[in-house]
């Protein structure tokens, strides 16, 4: 049993699970506690000293079901996480995290008997190429435990939005403007000198960020990671994150979903925007959002200072001359007007769509969001569209 938590324990950390050595001596104490009788205790002591975060909760509740499941797979997990000195492991098979068909068959609906397990073969080992190719893959393609583990990674992503120089001045030793205000209190304190000649220059400021989500069914898979991804790397008040950050949910109708982005954590984010978004798969009408939004949050542009964020695949089933009329609207009361399309995962892709057209007309540029390498690029195409002419 010691060797088997051992093992346990090496996987965790390879699936991302922080277990430091404080944490399994603490594991082995709680085993003590509770005994070995019960598995749903061990599971329960487990939980409480090992799991930290709520989003590794369900990684490890799959992992600890496939470990202690049948002895058998434990050994073959086991044998796989000790280091040997005979051969490799077959990189087409190996995985971060647990496989979807390690999660526990639940009943359905009817409340008909769980079915017999299915025989499992797996590799939890992770290497350099698989964790190229997980960059690389398409969001839509993936499966529940490689999705998780996408998350992960996108949200460690920095959106680095460029800076500009606003109106205000602040104090700087390398400033280029003799701060009078200050220099005049501190000749008062010292009695008409100052020991030194206070500088300002002017605050560097990013500018405002407007984001719009297309919640429609052809979007689901790149939604909830887009939404985690964004909620992580767009913070106000971060060193690289704007000065001001809306949401929009773009289904039906439109939706704000900034209330649910001010929560810090994002698991409890998404839990938020699931129960404010009603019009989850129910199609795409962009115009009739934007007139939503022009009539009641115009004052999220900030003075055509923000880079608003389009996030669709351009499938609208609006009318097209309303859209176009709105388009227009928002593109001329913004710095930047960007299309964020999950479809140019496809070499070939050209819009042909009319909502396609139409955005691709009046959006300042185009650019892809289907994998994580998109994203890290993402970054730096509009820190490149900040700084050339419109």
């Amino acid at each position: 049993m010691a060797a088997n938590v051992v093992g346990f324990l090496r996987t965790l950390r390879r699936a991302g699970i922080a277990c430091d050595a404080s944490r399994s001596a603490l594991v082995f104490e709680a085993l003590r506690t509770v005994g070995l009788r019960n598995k749903p205790d061990v599971q329960a002591a487990l939980e409480a000293v090992l799991v930290s975060q709520y989003g590794d909760l369900v990684v490890f509740r799959e992992l600890f079901d496939a470990y202690f499941r049948d002895p058998k797979l434990a050994n073959q997990l086991l044998s796989q996480m000790l280091p040997t000195a005979q051969g490799q492991a077959n990189p087409s098979k190996q995985r971060a995290r647990s496989r979807e068909a390690l999660s526990p068959p639940k009943a359905n609906a009817m409340g008909s008997k769980l079915q017999p397990e299915i025989p499992i073969e797996l590799d939890a080992a992770m290497t350099a190429s698989e964790v190229d190719r997980i960059k690389h893959a398409d969001f839509n393609t993936l499966t529940a435990s490689e999705y998780l583990l996408v998350m992960r990674l996108a949200k460690q992503i920095d959106l680095g939005l460029p800076k500009w120089r606003s109106r205000r001045y602040k104090l700087a030793s390398n400033g280029s403007r003799v701060h009078w205000s200050r220099l005049l209190r501190e000749s008062a304190r010292g009695h008409g000198l100052s020991a030194r000649l206070p500088l300002r220059a002017r605050q560097l400021k990013a500018p405002p960020l407007v984001i719009m989500v297309d919640v429609s069914g052809s979007m689901e898979r790149y939604t909830r990671l887009l939404l985690a991804f964004l909620h992580a790397s767009s913070k106000p008040g971060m060193p690289n994150g704007p000065s001001q950050r809306r949401v929009f949910a773009v289904g039906t109708h439109l939706t704000d979903l900034s209330s649910a982005f001010a929560l810090d954590d994002t698991d409890g984010m998404l839990e938020r925007v699931s129960e404010l978004v009603t019009d989850f798969a129910g199609g795409t009408k962009l115009g009739d959002s934007l007139t939503v939004f022009k009539q009641q949050h115009a004052n999220a542009l900030c003075g055509s200072r923000a880079i608003v964020l389009v996030i669709s695949d351009g499938l609208d089933t609006g009318e097209p001359k309303h859209l176009d009329q709105h388009l227009s609207w928002l593109s001329l009361h913004s710095k930047r007007l960007l299309w964020l399309n999950p479809l140019l995962r496809f070499d070939q892709y050209v819009p042909t769509a009319q909502g396609a057209q139409l955005l691709r007309t009046h959006c300042d540029a185009m650019l892809a969001v289907h994998n994580v390498d998109s994203l890290y690029m993402l970054a730096s195409s509009i820190a490149q569209l900040m700084r050339t002419a419109r």
